[in-house]
């Protein structure tokens, strides 16, 4: 996975995530909004995978249920403002690429805070399809060892139309094709694996290794305050940064 991929994840696993509470309630809240009207206005979370996976990781985030419900009837009664994705394509130290997904009802607003956060800390917003050739939409799966070794859960989930898996810690994350989605997510389930959370996922394929840490100290800083803003859903991007450095930074 990409060095920001596993960042992320051992940064939750530590708790180290400093998001404001409500400002994590805001941008799921918009998720599920926007589930609900890119799934043909379905509400029903059976019905609609794209929203069971938003309401999911609302439970997971401790989002009251009357928040979930607002979202959801928010978006079916037609009165979400306009909510809207938006990719933005661009730059960051080093040259690193990057893809911001904003979920927004004044895109001017997020444009200009996006760009803002890209030429304040090192990076340069590009224009459409800039930097998107170099990635590809999976599937992705966090499962939780439970006792399980990697070997044992790689067979499991060749079964379950995986793609490639790695090992961070005490989880297993396991690709697929953006279209399994789904359907692995339910038959890994059926063969007993403990799922944390599944979501769509933008993964590069050409990679960006940093082997300085003052250079992985930049990037670190650069996602970091992207994925402070508001409108900010999600940041993928393709850096790589190698083990010793990354083990140096989680224990400052």
């Amino acid at each position: 996975m990409s060095g920001h991929s596993k960042w992320s994840t051992i940064k939750r696993q530590k708790g180290t995530n400093d998001q404001k509470r409500g400002q994590v309630f805001t941008k799921l809240s918009y998720t599920i909004t926007t589930s609900v009207r890119e799934g043909g206005g379905v509400t029903d979370p059976n019905s609609n995978f794209r929203l069971r996976l938003a309401i999911e990781e609302a439970r997971a985030a401790n989002m009251p249920k009357d928040n979930i419900k607002r979202a959801i009837d928010r978006a079916s009664g037609r009165q979400e403002g306009d909510i809207e994705e938006i990719f933005y394509e661009g730059f960051g130290p080093g040259g690193v690429s990057v893809i911001v997904e904003a979920l927004t009802d004044k895109k001017q607003r997020t444009t200009a805070e996006v760009k803002n956060a890209f030429e304040k800390n090192g990076g340069s917003l590009g224009v459409s399809g800039s930097v998107m050739y170099q990635f590809e939409k999976k599937g992705l799966i966090v499962v939780l060892k439970n006792g399980k070794s990697l070997d044992e859960i790689f067979l499991i989930a060749a079964d379950c139309f995986a793609e490639d898996i790695e090992e961070v810690d005490n989880e297993i994350i396991i690709y697929t094709k953006s279209e399994d989605l789904a359907k692995a997510r339910l038959a890994l389930q059926e063969k007993g694996l403990s799922i944390k959370e599944a979501h769509l996922f933008w993964k590069p394929n050409i990679v960006n290794t940093i082997s300085d840490k003052e250079q992985a100290e930049k990037v670190i800083k650069f996602v970091d305050k992207l994925e402070e803003l508001d409108d900010v859903n999600k940041v993928y991007t393709n850096f790589d940064i190698q083990d010793n450095i990354m083990e140096d930074l989680l224990n400052e």
